[in-house]
């Protein structure tokens, strides 16, 4: 079975995009910290998650395999800028609150020097298994290498953490609150 080619998101693959990163996180701890409702958790995330497409898009940080089966949003080093400074108006206060008190912790423990962010790294579950996901990563990590810079990502996944120190990268923080969250770097190749 041959890997399909990995290529960079087009506001064309939007749906398929966001369908598959509110399925690959249902069962994440920080996604269900923020949006902890079942009956909500769709709609939000989703919301979410299309927030962050639109806002990468056409930074051309946005690499996806399979038609938007596996998808990874990296941030380039320009902005950093905070994902919930500018949050979609529509989610109710609670949701604000968790998503910004979230966001301001991790910014917080980044580091100030220039590096490419990691910000989701999801395959749908149907897809899963198939080494998509560490393609789509493999193609950022290429972009920061070829920039010399670092690249960041964070995960509150216990199980992650292993699975990136074997793709390279390394623990640089451990944050316990509001929800127990690994930073990782992977130095510049």
């Amino acid at each position: 079975m041959t890997t399909p080619e990995i290529t960079l998101a087009t506001p064309a693959n939007r749906d398929a995009v966001v369908g598959t990163l509110v399925a690959a996180f249902v069962k994440d701890p920080i996604l269900r910290h923020l949006f902890p409702d079942d009956a909500t958790y769709p709609r939000h995330a989703a919301t979410f998650f299309g927030d962050l497409f639109d806002k990468r898009v056409h930074r051309s940080s946005i690499w996806t395999i399979g038609g938007g089966a596996s998808v990874a949003i990296w941030e380039p080093p320009a902005g950093h800028a905070s994902p919930a400074a500018d949050l979609a108006p529509d989610y109710p206060d609670d949701v604000l609150a968790r998503v910004r008190g979230y966001d301001e912790v991790v910014h917080a423990a980044l580091p100030a020097y220039p590096f490419w962010y990691l910000g989701v790294l999801g395959t749908h579950p149907d897809s899963a298994g198939r080494g998509w996901g560490r393609a789509v990563m493999r193609a950022g990590l290429d972009r920061a290498a070829a920039d010399g810079l670092p690249a960041i990502l964070e995960t509150s996944k216990r199980g992650n953490v292993e699975l990136y120190r074997r793709a390279g990268w390394e623990e640089m923080a451990y944050l316990t609150e509001p929800v127990p969250t690994w930073i990782m770097q992977q130095p510049p190749r």
